[in-house]
Order: C-alpha cells, then sequence, then structure tokens
C-alpha cells in the first residue's frame, strides 16, 4: 500500500516544514509522505550543523570559499534540498526554482 501524501510547506531559509499554511511565512509548497519529510529534515538538520562548523571557520581568514571543505559540503546539501523540494513541489515551486539555476541540468 502506497503511504498517502500530505501538504507541506517549506521555508528554505530557516529549515522550517509546517503542515499549514497560515502558521508561517514559506516559499514552497509540496506533497510528500511521512518518510520524505524525515528525508528533508535531516537535510536541514546537516545544514544547521554544516553553518555552525562554517562560523567557527570563517574565522580563519587565510581558507577561500572555493577551497573550504564545510562550504562544498553546504552546497551540496542544499543542492539536495531543492532537488527534493523540485521533486515534490507544486508547479509555482518548480518553476521558481529552475528561475534559480541551482539544480544541475540533469535533474
Amino acid at each position: 500500500m502506497e503511504e498517502q501524501k500530505k501538504d507541506y510547506f517549506i521555508d528554505v531559509g530557516t529549515g522550517l516544514i509546517s503542515s499549514s499554511s497560515s502558521g508561517s511565512t514559506w516559499s514552497y509548497k509540496i506533497q510528500a509522505t511521512d518518510e520524505e519529510i524525515t528525508q528533508l529534515r535531516e537535510l536541514f538538520d546537516q545544514n544547521y550543523s554544516t553553518e555552525w562548523n562554517n562560523f567557527f571557520r570563517a574565522h580563519v581568514p587565510f581558507v577561500e570559499y572555493h577551497h573550504d571543505k564545510e562550504n562544498h559540503q553546504y552546497d551540496g546539501t542544499i543542492q539536495q534540498v531543492y532537488g527534493m523540494l523540485y521533486k515534490l513541489g507544486d508547479q509555482e515551486a518548480k518553476t521558481h526554482i529552475e528561475s534559480m539555476n541551482i539544480l544541475p541540468k540533469n535533474q
């Protein structure tokens, strides 16, 4: 039996995943299963941890952005987030993500 998809409202900047459209600001509407929401939450949590590592690393002035492992981790994870949002999102979400040119061309 296929798991039921429900509507969720996502704000990437804060990592917010809500089942209510009126409780807070959101940027993307998606339809997802509980398992897909768990995966998305794990990606947000992973980026939160990476952000803290980047904060501490930012105080080391001689490491350039493009040579920084944590920045590559963050960028890769944020691409995964947007990939999931693109796959699960409504047409408005898909159109906006396409306009950002954040995903590889084979998405």
